[in-house]
């Protein structure tokens, strides 16, 4: 009698416990494990990086022309870097910490509606999700967005269990408010949840509430979307969706659908399936929508959707435990920590691999430290395209005594993240006025065809009048260094004088 007592006794107090400290040290540990990646920063970061490094009043006058849609997440890094200084650890701690209070959310989500294990299992899974692994570090906002959708969450089930008043509506609309503004594509998580208030049978009064609390949130963020669309070609690299880019979505859907499923509803509370369901469905299915107008199908727009997938598994996980408990009362308590710990064994050549400066397209730092071994005693450089100055932008120092010969205006002076450059003939110019130039630009096997007129000027210069003497590709990036064929360009100079001359005494005689 005692031995069928004693387990029945541990899962009361199991119960009464809170479920959320396990998952969010996991989750820390997960993010602070490898949190430089061998102190890299690829292109993505470096934006952020530069941009934290100006004044805000210089933030101000990029946004009115690139980036908008960023600027609240780059004026907090700006406060960060001015407070804590500039360093990687700075940059990415905010994503890190984002995503733990997200993982508490789903722990507490799932332990309110389906029990100790599925709040305990969901917060756990959460943290191992490959996708949340690469943004749990990553010095961009889609980790704050997540952990603005969990609390939103968290709060709409309060809400639905008939819990806070103003308050709680007023918090919620805070959040929504937050998290728009930090992208506005965020703001799919509001038809998620009024999928949830309809499959919950939330009352009228409810539903008014998260309608006015909703309608204010988006009134807030309706400026930056419409002032946003004016700088719709910054997203014209997305390609147009295809069937193949949705397997993964399928997948995960599926996944899903299983763990709801699962679920058996708790008296008195809405069904857990109710609320991840459709955070998980409804923002990746919103997202393809949108993406048949105007292609934006990128996964971290709607990373904060992987929220509902975790609570999906914790709920499974909770059935299986709820499952083996009468027959194996002792082993299944071992039930979820031999699943996170063959999860987590499963996914460690991944987890490791995300922790590299290869999982990302390219390193800025590392090419930076090529750019200060190569460029001998000066010289001039050029980027191809202009966006690789972000390496320029980012450690200046490496680029002391190089000339950056394209360049009519800077980043800073021209409010922009890559500058101003000159026309191709401009261009051309200053370049045959040169005896050493060095290159930086993409990897071969990360480098895109050749777009622009200025860029084919560079590299046609360079191939016609211009020899390598040097040539580094690192993580995703390249510095050539070329050095000038005969005849010097004193003697070029002199040779077109002496040409200019015999035309005006030509026109002289005429």
């Amino acid at each position: 009698m005692i031995s069928h007592i004693a387990p029945l006794r541990a899962a009361l107090l199991r119960s009464r416990l809170p479920v959320w400290p396990i998952p969010v040290l996991w989750t820390l540990a997960l993010g602070l494990w490898g949190l430089s990646r061998e102190r890299s920063l690829w292109r993505d970061e470096a934006a952020t990086w530069q941009v934290a490094l100006r004044s805000t009043a210089d933030i101000r006058r990029m946004l009115e022309q690139v980036d908008v849609v960023h600027g609240l997440y780059y004026l907090l890094i700006r406060g960060l870097f001015a407070s804590f200084g500039p360093s990687t650890t700075t940059l990415r701690l905010p994503s890190v910490l984002a995503m733990a209070v997200a993982a508490a959310c789903v722990a507490v989500i799932g332990h309110r509606l389906a029990g100790f294990w599925a709040g305990l299992g969901g917060g756990m899974a959460f943290g191992l999700l490959p996708a949340v692994q690469f943004y749990l570090q990553e010095g961009r906002p889609y980790a704050l967005v997540a952990a603005c959708a969990g609390i939103a969450t968290l709060l709409l089930v309060r809400a639905l269990e008939g819990r806070g008043g103003a308050a709680l509506w007023g918090a919620y609309g805070a959040v929504i408010l937050l998290s728009g503004l930090l992208n506005w594509l965020s703001l799919m998580i509001l038809p998620a949840h009024l999928v949830t208030l309809v499959w919950a049978r939330a009352g009228r009064r409810t539903g008014t509430r998260w309608a006015v609390a909703a309608t204010v949130a988006v009134a807030g963020v309706l400026p930056l979307i419409l002032f946003s669309r004016s700088q719709s070609e910054q997203v014209s690299w997305i390609p147009p969706l295809t069937w193949h880019m949705m397997i993964g979505p399928a997948v995960l859907l599926a996944i899903g659908c299983l763990g709801a499923l699962l679920d058996r509803p708790r008296p008195g509370r809405p069904p857990a399936a109710a609320v991840g369901l459709p955070l998980l469905a409804v923002p990746q299915l919103g997202l393809a929508g949108l993406s048949l107008a105007h292609p934006l199908f990128v996964d971290r727009y709607v990373v904060f959707s992987l929220l509902g997938l975790a609570l999906l598994i914790g709920v499974g996980l909770g059935a299986a435990v709820r499952a083996a408990g009468p027959r194996f009362p002792r082993a299944s308590v071992w039930i979820l920590p031999g699943a996170v710990a063959v999860v987590a064994a499963a996914l460690l050549p991944h987890s490791l691999a995300k922790r590299s400066p290869a999982s990302r397209v390219d390193d800025v730092l590392a090419v930076a430290a090529d750019v200060r071994r190569l460029k001998g005693s000066g010289g001039a450089v050029v980027f191809v395209p202009a966006a690789r100055r972000d390496t320029r932008s980012v450690s200046p120092g490496a680029f002391a005594g190089l000339r950056d010969i394209a360049l009519t205006r800077s980043p800073v002076e021209s409010g922009t993240l890559k500058g101003v450059e000159a026309g191709p003939a401009g261009i051309r110019d200053a370049m045959l006025a040169q005896r050493r130039i060095l290159l930086v630009t993409d990897a071969r096997e990360v480098a895109k065809p050749l777009s622009g007129a200025r860029d084919r000027t560079k590299i046609s210069v360079l191939r016609e009048h211009f020899t390598v003497v040097a040539d580094e590709q690192v993580r995703g990036r390249r510095v050539t260094v070329y050095e000038r064929r005969t005849p010097p360009p004193h003697r070029e100079a002199a040779a077109g004088a002496g040409q200019r001359g015999v035309r005006a005494g030509v026109s002289a005689r005429r």
